[in-house]
């Protein structure tokens, strides 16, 4: 009975360390203490060693993906403007089977211009796939940019970056 109790145990620890961590290093203890929780719930419910761990893993980096974002901000009309014809631009130019992985995804993170708002690395804006547009007119203040083609979460967008 005491083995159950190490995944909540390294929840707690890693969580405790985190507060005194950057943005990154803090998404990166939440996706550790959400892998070894969801990899502890799976050994209980009876799966096998691999198969926890592969679920402790999967949780963890779907986790961690979160963005760090400064602030959201109305966009400007050029904001709006360049963002637009950039998403519709990448996602044109994608060979058919990445577009299907995309639009599977539906939304698209895309570059935008900074202004004088923005703090962190870059602006950025989310467009719809499917739909083939903006979703909103907010910009987010990006602290650090997702690698191109990783999947973040924006709000409440799981948007697949495509940078400019």
């Amino acid at each position: 009975m005491k083995i159950k109790l190490i995944p909540v145990t390294a929840c707690a620890g890693i969580l405790a360390l985190s507060t005194s961590c950057t943005p990154t290093e803090q998404a990166a203890s939440a996706g550790a203490g959400a892998g070894v929780l969801a990899g502890g719930i799976a050994s209980a419910a009876g799966l096998g060693a691999t198969e926890s761990a592969l679920i402790g893993a999967g949780a963890g980096l779907l986790t961690a993906s979160v963005v760090y974002i400064y602030a959201k901000h109305e966009a400007t009309k050029q904001q709006e403007r360049i963002a637009q014809a950039r998403a519709a631009r990448l996602y044109q130019g994608m060979p058919p089977e990445r577009q299907q992985q995309v639009k599977k995804q539906r939304y698209m993170a895309v570059e935008t211009t900074k202004d004088n708002r923005i703090e962190g690395e870059k602006a950025v804006m989310i467009y719809d796939t499917q739909n083939q547009k903006l979703v909103s007119n907010d910009v987010y203040d990006v602290k650090d940019a997702p690698k191109v083609g990783s999947t973040a979460k924006f709000d409440t967008y799981n948007a697949t970056y495509v940078g400019a």
